[in-house]
This record gives structure tokens, sequence and C-alpha cells, in this order.
């Protein structure tokens, strides 16, 4: 079954999902219900990249499914609220998703509730805040 196809029979299941083409957009509520179906039902078997984006009010966390050895992909978004910046962690889902919630965490500093072990991968545990952020303020650097 193709990605498109899938993500109109989800549709129906999840009340947050938008569907354009190969992106899924769902709500953190349905996203480890979500994320079960994929890769319980419709056989997507690897995370291939997770990752985020600060958009100033709000981020967005983005997770890249594929099925091997099929070959489709899929994306899935999912809006946070930078104020409380707070996603569950899919680590249930796919174990790999350790890494890359840790380096999102420490860039950007969104939590993942229920991560096994949330802390700093790349920066000091000194260093004080999250660089990737639109609200980081840089010290001693070149002025833009």
């Amino acid at each position: 079954m193709e990605s498109n196809k899938v993500a109109e029979q989800l549709q129906e299941y999840f009340q947050s999902i938008g569907n354009n083409r190969k992106v899924l957009t769902v709500s953190p509520d349905e996203l480890i219900p979500l994320m079960y179906r994929l890769r319980d039902e419709y056989e997507f078997n690897y995370l291939t990249d997770e990752t985020a984006v600060d958009y100033g009010d709000y981020f967005e966390v983005i997770y890249n499914l594929s099925r091997v050895p099929q070959g489709d992909i899929l994306m899935v978004k999912t809006k946070v609220d930078k104020e409380k910046a707070e996603v569950p962690s899919v680590f249930e889902v796919w174990p790999g998703a350790i890494w890359f919630e840790r380096e999102i965490f420490d860039l950007l500093g969104i939590k993942f509730t229920n991560h096994p072990d949330l802390r700093r991968i790349l920066l000091d545990d000194s260093f004080e805040g999250h660089p990737l952020r639109k609200d980081f303020q840089w010290v001693g650097g070149r002025e833009v």
C-alpha cells in the first residue's frame, strides 16, 4: 500500500491528522498510538530520522519513517507549544529514537516525556541554553 493511501486510512482513526501527500500532521496526544499503528499495521519498520524546527511561535518535531524493503517513506509532524516544549518520546516504539531525542533536547530544549535518559549529548552540561532556538542569545560571537 502506498504512503498516500496509508494517510487516507489513518484519518478515520486519528482526529487530528492532516494529510498532505506523504506528510501526516498529528497532535502530540495522538502521536504514540499513531506511531504504533504505522509500525504494526502498515509496516513502517524504520525510524530514519527525527528532528525539530523552531518556527518562532512554536516547534515542530518531524519523524521520517521508512518501510524496508518496500522503499516507501512517510513524514509525521507534530506541533509543540513553545512555552511547554514537551512531546511524548517514541523510544518505546523505536528504541533508536533515544539518540535523536537527546540531540533535539540538547539543541532546542524540547522535553520528551517517558524518555529513559534525557540529558545533553553534544554540549557540555554546564552550557546554558539551547543554541538552535530562535530566542537564543549568543554571547561573545560575531554580531549579525
